[in-house]
């Protein structure tokens, strides 16, 4: 019986550091999307934390100033629970073959893991156990410097652009106020370089906040500034030339909201984020015809030209921006995003899907 027990308990030992190995490569090396129990864990227990930290926290700024910390503190929790894991691990191991009482076999790992020395192996087995574990541990140290560089790069590219939108749409910014600029120095029929950036913008984000999601939560340098509403912004303006303004067509700005919402769309499957991946064109929205008028107002105030069918630009409008609404608002709200029009000032709940659903090819 004692046999049998010891036994199960190395063969639950190696389980857990196969499996802790399984994440931290599934986490830092696979290169796409790929769920991780134990890292989803991490950043809910994380989260759970910085939720009570905010209970009492009601202004933006000061639950802004907490948030910025729950990325970083996400990140560097991780290789903690790694290695607390491998050496439960072998821990587990290194009781099942005999090194009593717990306190023992704990010393054991520990001496393994970080390459203390001061427990000697006295056997074969126990060298190679040694051995294993102490390579496993600065495997894992070294999968995490490495991660690091490449996590900061890929923020510093994203947010590179969100900032320089400050100074088009400004901050927070806004799609109507963007075009409203571009109005009054009749900048609105050269927007192709403008569309074809942010295009490729999206295309970034779609690559780096899948294969790395803990980008999602890093926030802005400052605290007026998302990636979240820069996507909503320059999404709504796309939508509104394609939709209402009077002027020759750009293709480069319908390309531009497809690449916008497919990469909402990649990045929402990893979170199980609900939502329709082939709406109707006349599907609801969350602006209502009354804000989409007065942001009319404002433009043609501005010198803008509108289309004279206010009722079927509207139509128009709704269809563009049906394909990325509701995950629009899900972002917001799951980011924390601040305050801005059309997109966090309506934020949706964060929802997941209990079960992965296939999705459909979308459409323009």
């Amino acid at each position: 019986m004692h046999i049998a027990v010891a036994v199960m308990v190395g063969l639950a030992g190696a389980a857990c550091v196969l499996l802790t190995l399984v994440s931290a490569v599934k986490t830092v090396v696979v290169p796409r999307a790929a769920p991780v129990l134990i890292t989803r864990w991490v950043f809910a227990g994380v989260r759970a934390f910085f939720t009570v930290a905010l209970w009492r926290r009601r202004d933006y700024l000061s639950r802004d100033r907490v948030m910025a910390l729950y990325a970083p503190f996400g990140l560097l929790a991780l290789p903690v629970v790694w290695l607390a894991l491998v050496t439960i691990g072998f821990m587990a191991i290194y009781w099942s073959l005999g090194a009593h009482p717990l306190w023992e076999a704990f010393l054991e790992s520990g001496s393994s893991l970080l390459t203390l020395g001061f427990r000697t192996p006295t056997d074969t087995v126990g060298a190679i156990l040694t051995f294993s574990e102490a390579i496993l541990g600065l495997g894992l140290l070294a999968l995490v410097v490495s991660y690091l560089p490449s996590t900061y790069s890929s923020f510093s590219r994203r947010e590179l652009m969100v900032t320089s939108l400050d100074t088009q749409a400004g901050s927070p910014p806004s799609a109507v106020e963007l075009l409203e600029r571009l109005a009054r120095i009749d900048g609105i029929g050269e927007l192709d370089a403008f569309w074809q950036e942010w295009g490729r913008w999206f295309a970034d984000i779609a690559e780096t906040h899948t294969s790395t999601p803990t980008l999602v939560f890093f926030r802005s340098p400052q605290p007026e500034r998302s990636w979240v509403i820069a996507a909503g912004t320059v999404l709504d303006a796309a939508a509104l030339v394609s939709s209402t303004l009077d002027v020759p067509k750009q293709p480069s700005a319908a390309l531009c909201i497809r690449s916008g919402y497919l990469a909402l769309q990649n990045i929402g499957d990893f979170f199980a984020m609900p939502y329709d991946p082939d709406p109707a064109p006349d599907g609801a929205i969350s602006v209502t015809r009354a804000e989409y008028d007065a942001a009319c107002r404002r433009l043609s105030d501005a010198g803008a030209t509108l289309k004279p069918d206010r009722d079927r630009a509207w139509r128009d409008f709704v269809g563009w921006r049906v394909n990325y609404d509701a995950l629009l608002l899900r972002f917001a709200s799951l980011c924390m995003a601040p305050p801005a029009p059309w997109s966090s000032d309506r934020a949706l709940p964060f929802q997941r899907l209990p079960i992965a659903r296939r999705r459909s090819r979308p459409r323009i």
